[in-house]
């Protein structure tokens, strides 16, 4: 099978197969999106983020049910927690999403987390590139529920949209400042519970802490086990593309994760580099001796770590 001729022609198998060289480290994965690149760049990116328990999957599902309505093809990143065992995804949002897989204009990805932090996967961005590629007109891109840290998917998400849900105690706890500046539109599910309408106002008082923006986040209320609020965050979604479209923020913010994309490549590359080099470990050992005995320091020994190894 020419994967690279399938992929264009939206073949399901081959973007799975080259998503699948990407994680393994199969060079045959970047070789593809090398040659393929000036096909990406046309679908919309949705990020779903939030805390463990805030239902990202149930509102992932009942959005991309309504979405397909419209007859736009959607693919899912599903970023689950890492099996310590296999080190492949636990499926659990993918078997939520399950009847979902029996649409023909549905394409469903778990990916595991493998460590990597910000609640997304190392591999997320290139195979944000193939589903791109394939064809899809939107992506929906779900993280893996880590809590405050998780802020990689502005790096790649159009449209960032921050769930959380009344009653996990604290409920400013759950949404830390990185996060708060990382919504583009806010969702409290499972607002038949108690307290919802408390969430709603403290998301609503940390946004106005937040300053003047030309983007003021909507907090809306949802039941997304219910398909109650989907229609509606669907039109907030639609007001942001249309507001980034036409203040000309949309480019500037695909720009911004371009450049993110390349400097993480190079941080990727210079890292192998470090690691193959023959001499590298033995003058990691010989520093780690000297800074422990106070007569090195680690800012000098990373210079002279650098300098040592030629870059061609």
């Amino acid at each position: 099978m020419d994967v690279k001729a399938k992929l264009l022609e939206g073949n399901k198998r081959a973007a799975a197969r080259i998503i699948t060289w990407i994680e393994s480290g199969d060079p045959r994965g970047y070789e593809c999106l090398k040659d393929l690149y000036a096909h990406a760049g046309h679908a919309y990116v949705i990020g779903i983020t939030g805390p463990p328990g805030a239902g990202k999957s149930t509102l992932t599902d009942q959005l991309v049910k309504r979405i397909r309505k419209t007859g736009k093809k959607v693919s899912i990143i599903a970023v689950d927690p890492t099996s310590p065992f296999t080190g492949g995804a636990i499926l659990g949002d993918r078997i939520r999403m399950n009847d979902l897989t029996s649409d023909a204009g549905v394409f469903i990805r778990s990916m595991g987390a493998r460590g990597y932090l910000g609640g997304i996967s190392e591999a997320t961005a290139p195979a944000i590139k193939v589903l791109d590629i394939m064809g899809s007109d939107v992506i929906i891109v779900e993280t893996v529920g880590v809590g405050q840290s998780e802020i990689d998917i502005v790096k790649h998400a159009d449209t960032t949209v921050m769930v959380t849900v009344p009653g996990l105690g604290d409920d400013i706890q759950t949404i830390k400042a990185g996060i708060m500046e990382i919504g583009d539109v806010f969702v409290v599910n499972k607002a038949d519970r108690d307290g919802a309408k408390r969430t709603v106002l403290e998301l609503e008082a940390m946004l106005d802490f937040n300053g003047e923006s030309p983007w003021r986040p909507p907090v809306l209320q949802a039941i997304a086990q219910q398909g109650k609020g989907i229609e509606v965050l669907i039109e907030a979604i639609e007001k942001h593309e249309q507001f980034l479209r036409e203040s000309g923020v949309f480019e500037a913010h695909r720009r911004r994760n371009i450049k993110s994309e390349i400097l993480e490549l190079i941080k990727k590359a210079v890292m192998i580099r470090v690691n193959d080099h023959s001499e590298t470990e033995q003058m990691l050992d010989a520093y780690v001796d000297q800074i422990a005995a106070h007569e090195q320091n680690p800012f000098t020994a990373a210079e002279q770590i650098m300098a040592h190894i030629q870059f061609k």
